[in-house]
């Protein structure tokens, strides 16, 4: 029987720029880049997902606006799991400067979206900036 996931991702942007961040060494994807987000917990709204993920993650405080595209795919290891993909567009409510989990990330950047196509990204990022 195939389990689900389901993942919430924040595109986060300044002008013409959009926040990206670099998984850590050791994690599971350990040098790709990423938007900010994560996995949704049970009962936990996508959206709410999101604007949590963003603040964990960057110590950045969002709203969302909408969404901005959904993608499934199989998980890439082989498991019986379908994963689900939603970005939402978000807004920073307040300036700030971003500060990183350690524990999950050790670098970002702001990058136009044909800047972050040169990036070592998961396959579901790429064909978001494709689209």
């Amino acid at each position: 029987m195939t389990e689900h996931k389901h993942l919430a991702y924040c595109w986060i942007a300044r002008g013409d720029e959009v926040l990206f961040l670099r998984r850590a060494p050791g994690v599971f994807l350990g040098g790709r880049w990423e938007l900010p987000g994560g996995t949704v917990e049970p009962g936990e709204a996508f959206e709410a997902t999101a604007v949590r993920e963003a603040a964990e993650e960057t110590g950045l405080t969002v709203r969302i606006k909408g969404e901005r595209s959904r993608d499934s795919w199989p998980d890439i290891t082989g498991r019986p799991l379908l994963i689900h993909a939603f970005v939402y567009t978000a807004e920073e409510t307040g300036a700030g400067e971003v500060v990183l989990n350690p524990e999950e990330h050790d670098d970002f950047a702001w990058l136009t979206p044909a800047e972050a196509r040169a990036l070592e990204l998961p396959e579901h990022f790429r064909r978001l900036l494709s689209s």
